[in-house]
């Protein structure tokens, strides 16, 4: 039972003034009475001490181009989603709220039971009093190839390679690295609401650049750590050559750039190798003759006088055939047309 103490009080408010109070205190009006004057003092720094934005400016884009920074895989990403999703990292969002200054973010946990456990997140611009709280779910299991030391699991499923996968509790280990995890990746989402957008794609371009001279820079040098790195990961240089569709020793600087941000996106869990190459399947599809479809006679209609000025302006038959069946395929008929179109051209 908390007994009550006669305390004496001093509160500073924004204006300036302080007041002085005699309070019943308890141990928890104690607890509350300092988190609030935590936040408070947090609020009239701020006020005292505003952000330079020119300054922040020069700043962050000085930490960009330390090429250390730039080359980290937790700088910059790239998901396997479509054509390619890239993105700014939890490394790059921790040094630009660094920059900024007069930023909050906490992290408090707001459920837990055997199952799983909630955070809430939030990030805190505390000279505009904007805030985004974000609530983050962590379960307290992981996947293994073989069940617990006891035997037992919670459930089992096949993987790709048609072999089992069990589900067990995690240890504390395992658990710490999960929320930590989880918890990154709600900064970042979170932080990059709060960083300005223009200050975003100075950071990226620099970011890109930077990798890009490193990588012609050196290429060989550079081909070997992204080999490495992927090596580590369990993924072979002769997967690299598959999903580049040449060895590995060819590559261009910016695929050797594009490797680096697909290796940060699974090494940071936003991707696996698997996804990958799931992905790059599916955007082969529109190439493979058998599954693009057969362009129609409507729709050849349609699009011949543009194909037709194509050729007119000196694209060859061959160069515009291939550039069409990169989507779809068209009949003997079709590829007669527009050759006769190319015969019509050179009468004229």
């Amino acid at each position: 039972m908390n007994s009550p103490t006669q305390a004496m009080a001093v509160r500073q408010d924004f204006g300036g003034t302080s007041t002085t109070l005699a309070v019943q205190e308890t141990s928890s009006t104690a607890v509350a009475a300092q988190a609030k004057a935590m936040v408070e003092a947090r609020y009239v720094m701020a006020l005292r001490r505003p952000r330079q934005w020119d300054q922040v400016r020069q700043d962050l884009l000085k930490e960009c181009r330390r090429p250390s920074f730039a080359n980290n895989k937790s700088a910059y990403y790239r998901k396997p989603i479509g054509n390619g999703v890239e993105g700014l990292g939890i490394r790059f969002v921790e040094v630009a709220l660094r920059c900024m200054t007069n930023v909050l973010v906490e992290t408090t946990m707001i459920f837990e039971d055997e199952i799983k456990e909630i955070h809430r997140v939030s990030v805190t611009d505390l000279e505009s009093n904007l805030t985004y709280p974000l609530d983050v779910r962590v379960t307290k299991t992981v996947e293994r190839s073989k069940p617990a030391d006891d035997g037992t699991y919670i459930s089992v499923r096949k993987n790709s390679y048609n072999k089992n996968v069990y589900t067990v509790p995690a240890t504390d280990d395992d658990l710490l690295n999960k929320r930590a995890a989880q918890i990154s990746k709600a900064i970042r989402t979170l932080g990059l609401r709060i960083i300005p957008g223009d200050l975003q794609d100075e950071a990226e371009a620099i970011i890109k650049a930077i990798r890009l001279d490193e990588a012609a820079r050196d290429p060989n040098a550079e081909r070997k750590r992204i080999a490495d790195a992927f090596g580590d990961i369990g993924v072979k240089a002769a997967d690299l050559a598959e999903f580049l569709g040449h060895s590995l020793d060819t590559c261009s600087p910016a695929e050797l750039v594009n490797l680096r941000g697909i290796y940060g996106a699974i090494k940071d869990g936003e991707s696996s190798w698997k996804s990958v190459m799931e992905n790059k399947a599916e955007q082969n599809k529109g190439t493979d003759p058998k599954t693009s479809s057969t362009c129609t006679d409507e729709s050849f209609a349609k699009k011949s006088e543009g194909w037709r000025k194509a050729i007119e302006a000196g694209k060859s038959v061959n160069d515009l055939i291939a550039m069409i069946q990169t989507r779809e395929q068209l009949t003997d008929a079709q590829k007669m047309e527009i050759a006769s179109w190319a015969n019509g051209s050179a009468a004229q």
